[in-house]
């Protein structure tokens, strides 16, 4: 069946168009690469065969138990086998995606089941509890609990589990792929710490797009072996598992992230490719020596979350990883921007390399528009000193807020989305972000940027990490304060610390208070800030 001719008098037909969808990536490598080992978790290895079968039987049984086109699909799953095979499955049986963040308590899983209109829980069962208690919170209807049991773990009884479920259903089931690319594929809730989580939602283009961007801005090859260090919850692991069949590649999941699990998935699986937050580099760089692994190649590294510190890209990279910091937001589809590596950097070390990697950078590939605008939406200098706000635009954006006009409206203000990231551009176009708008410090009139200050706190030694952020002043309206965890073993005072800071920076915007203490983070590594703030009233 062919649509309306256009001017050219030819028309759109099933000959020269298809929906662009992931699902297309592990279709072709069922094909392709049947034999090739696809996804790796202990004892577990599917080929990509047993992949794609295990994706049919998921479609088919969930179709069976009533889950139609449109509707949602929840899980609560850490980075498992079955959290990657159900990225594929539920938008196989045309269902919308929802993976859940793990960590979130039971008032908002509640409140995520309810918005979302989740038909079916898809759940770990450490986290049996957490559904079972927000399902009890909610008002409407329930969604039905489908119980999977990881390696070390036993059912907990009253749910149908994973493999009863795929017990029910087809290895040989056909996929149900979009008609139309606009159609929504998942749905990911926003971290919500000023209010309600906002339901972001994507479509099946705007997705496979991104695959490909971050296939490029990785300089990928056939055949990665990626490590899922990033959660698969959060902005559907970047990605990057409806990525990687796309190359023929493995997925070698990870369930708990330590320094030693990552070290020892790159010495035995031979992991070429993972991503994580600025922590996870830190936890690599201060490890315990027993816990590194020799190994011989260069693994490649996207980093994103917070801007890195010079200083942990400088201790990292000789350890044996070159990485390339990304940014982007989970209405982006993660990564959006790249930090682009020029030739003409090559010859450079030291300090000056690691600030050239410390930058934001330049839109990837697929993505339309990345540009730093003024309070009128109109672009700033490109000068390295003009601040805006980060505004982006084209297919690798969000269709929306799920059920929230007027944030999306919002959002979208002058045809660009507001990220709410404060960012300056250099002369050749790469972004470097200063703060989210929010977390600027304002000091007796001038702009602290927390990211600059927190850059010259990580340059000494004993630091592991750390956060700035801005503490009530009688004189000067808001001073820099800093929380700062220590290396193992290591001693430095608060007066030594300061003076440390103000080597490098101004007056205004060197600390005027240090507290040592554990750092709260979510479960993708990012430093709670506004839990931060609220301690600094105190002080």
């Amino acid at each position: 069946m062919g649509w309306l001719a256009d001017e050219s008098g030819l028309e759109k037909c099933a000959a020269n168009y298809a929906a662009l969808t992931p699902l297309s990536h592990l279709a072709r490598a069922a094909d392709l690469f049947a034999g090739r080992t696809a996804l790796v978790w202990k004892s577990t290895r599917l080929s990509y065969a047993d992949y794609a079968a295990e994706v049919s039987r998921l479609a088919s049984a969930l179709a069976a138990r009533g889950v139609r086109p449109g509707e949602v699909v929840a899980t609560l799953l850490p980075n498992i086998p079955q959290q990657a095979i159900a990225h594929f499955g539920v938008p196989a049986c045309g269902a919308v995606l929802n993976t859940i963040n793990t960590r979130l308590d039971v008032d908002t899983v509640a409140y995520i089941f309810e918005h979302a209109g989740a038909k079916v829980a898809l759940v770990d069962t450490a986290f049996i509890p957490l559904a079972e208690a927000a399902t009890r919170q909610m008002h409407g209807p329930r969604p039905e609990i489908i119980e999977v049991v990881d390696h070390g773990f036993t059912a907990t009884g009253p749910h149908s589990t994973w493999d009863e479920l795929l017990a029910e259903g087809d290895p040989t089931a056909a996929w149900l792929f979009p008609q139309d690319e606009w159609e929504s594929l998942a749905i990911n809730y926003t971290s919500g710490t000023t209010g309600r989580p906002k339901g972001v939602v994507y479509h099946h283009r705007g997705a496979y797009l991104a695959t490909t961007a971050n296939c490029i801005a990785w300089r990928m090859q056939l055949f990665p072996v990626y490590l899922t260090i990033v959660p698969l919850f959060h902005c559907n692991g970047w990605c990057h598992s409806w990525m990687v069949p796309m190359l023929g590649g493995t997925v070698v999941c990870c369930r708990d992230v330590t320094a030693k699990a990552i070290y020892d998935a790159i010495a035995d699986e031979g992991v070429t490719h993972f991503g994580g937050a600025p922590i996870v580099l830190n936890t690599m760089i201060n490890c315990k020596p027993e816990d590194r692994r020799a190994f011989s190649h260069i693994v490649e590294v996207f980093t994103a979350g917070a801007p890195p510190p010079a200083a942990t890209l400088a201790a990292f990279e000789p350890l044996g990883f070159n990485v390339t910091q990304v940014y982007g937001l989970t209405e982006t589809y993660g990564p959006a921007t790249e930090c682009l590596w020029q030739p003409g950097w090559d010859d450079t070390t030291g300090d000056e390399r690691a600030a050239l990697k410390a930058r934001t950078g330049v839109r990837m590939a697929m993505l339309e528009g990345a540009e730093v605008h003024d309070s009128h939406g109109n672009p700033v200098p490109r000068d390295a000193h003009h601040l805006g706000e980060i505004a982006m635009r084209g297919n690798m954006v969000m269709k929306g807020y799920y059920r929230n006009p007027d944030a999306t409206r919002e959002a979208f203000k002058g045809g660009w989305f507001r990220t709410g990231d404060i960012a300056f551009q250099h002369e050749d176009g790469y972004l470097k972000i200063t703060d989210r708008a929010k977390d600027i410090i304002i000091s007796g009139g001038e702009n602290v940027s927390s990211v600059e200050v927190e850059g010259a706190l990580m340059h000494h030694p004993a630091v592991s990490l750390c956060a700035v952020v801005a503490k009530p002043d009688d004189k000067w309206g808001e001073v820099p304060c800093a929380f700062v965890e220590l290396k193992p073993g290591a001693e430095v005072t608060e007066k030594e610390l300061i003076a440390h800071c103000r080597e490098r920076l101004a007056g205004f915007k060197t600390p005027k208070h240090i507290v040592f203490t554990d750092l709260p983070k979510t479960s993708t590594g990012k430093i709670q800030k506004f839990e931060l703030r609220a301690v600094a009233k105190l002080l």
